[in-house]
């Protein structure tokens, strides 16, 4: 087996992470979106709606959405191809008024073959409570396309579900008093000790006042009434826009699907070495069948034949890692070796098990 050896050397230094909004770090207390849901009727197919024999509700939901318009089918044999039920999904942003417009998303849950073309019929939106919070109505736009023959068809994407771009109206408002607030609190979307206080550090100096002050490695405390401002909207817009420098842990993700691998500048590997080849076990199977003499009683046989092989095919051996080396030295040789991106990550979960990589590692 040849044997490759790789001596990676540390960079004298680190770039340092880039200043990132407090927005884009931490959720308001209150500030928040609420999900709505609703079960509707899709019109409008050409021939790609629910097969009411095995969905007898999209039969129920018509029945009813007629009878509400004053057609009165009880007892006909009314079985359309060009129909079909769907559950409504949405997001009520925050501070949403009554008569303002947000997307929703469209899925069918029936034998639907495709949503494409079709058309929402009014929809009520409910919230967790019950209540009605918007109304969705709109063509919709399918993410796939479906094509069939006689005896083939073809599918790309996902042509059952859609969305429909400003399809729901807002009816009513949900009931929440920012300027009430004396405190609000500031809750980081990756809790970490060091981030927090650096945003304290920062608002503080900002507003030249001690407003904030760290709970937790996830929550930080707003006086808005020690703030002086006008009200807590205006505390919160003299604040949101504030630059802090977060600090990540160090962190591997890699997708074992796509051969993905993405790292933090931080990640570090301890002195290790590691072997990695590949071995291939190789087993066909050629049976023959021999026939008797002809004009001869014989019966016809099959021989089993069967050919097994082991192909070991070179490897990579890394030796003498420093101490202290960064995982992006060792991803770039391993790339210059060409390695491909599935040893790779196998590499990865070696070194990890070894207890080498002092780094969070995520398998997706």
């Amino acid at each position: 087996m040849r044997i490759l050896i790789i001596l990676f050397m540390v960079l004298p230094g680190l770039a340092a992470a880039s200043p990132v909004r407090l927005k884009d770090l931490v959720d308001f207390d209150g500030v928040r979106g609420n999900d709505l849901v609703g079960y509707g009727l899709v019109v409008g197919l050409n021939g790609t709606g629910d097969g009411l024999r095995n969905s007898p509700f999209t039969e129920d939901i018509m029945t009813t959405i007629l009878e509400r318009l004053g057609v009165n089918i009880a007892g006909e044999q009314f079985r359309p191809k060009n129909v079909a039920a769907v559950l409504v999904t949405a997001s009520l942003p925050p501070f949403a008024r009554a008569g303002s417009q947000i997307d929703v998303t469209v899925s069918a849950i029936g034998d639907a073959k495709s949503l494409m073309g079709g058309t929402l019929i009014m929809t009520p939106l409910n919230a967790a409570d019950g209540k009605i919070y918007a109304v969705a109505q709109g063509t919709i736009l399918a993410g796939g396309a479906l094509a069939e023959g006689e005896s083939a068809s073809v599918t790309t994407g996902v042509p059952t579900a859609g969305v429909i771009p400003s399809g729901a109206r807002v009816e009513r408002e949900i009931d929440f008093d920012l300027s009430s607030l004396t405190t609000v609190r500031l809750a980081l979307r990756e809790p970490d000790f060091t981030t927090a206080a650096r945003i304290e550090t920062a608002i503080n100096r900002a507003l030249r006042r001690d407003v904030a002050t760290m709970k937790d490695a996830g929550t930080i405390s707003l006086d808005i009434q020690a703030a002086r401002l006008p009200s807590t909207a205006h505390a919160l817009g003299q604040i949101e826009n504030i630059l802090v420098e977060p600090q990540r842990k160090a962190r591997v993700v890699v997708d074992q699907r796509s051969g993905t691998i993405v790292m933090g500048a931080d990640v570090r590997i301890s002195r290790v070495a590691v072997a990695q080849g590949n071995l291939t076990l190789r087993v066909e199977e050629a049976p023959i069948v021999v026939q008797p003499n002809p004009f001869s009683r014989g019966e016809s046989v099959v021989v089993q034949r069967t050919a097994a092989n082991i192909d070991e095919e070179p490897g990579i051996n890394l030796a003498e890692v420093p101490e202290g080396a960064s995982l992006s030295q060792v991803i770039a040789g391993l790339n210059a070796l060409g390695v491909s991106p599935r040893d790779m990550i196998d590499i990865l979960k070696t070194i990890k098990a070894a207890g080498a990589l002092h780094a969070e590692f995520v398998v997706r």
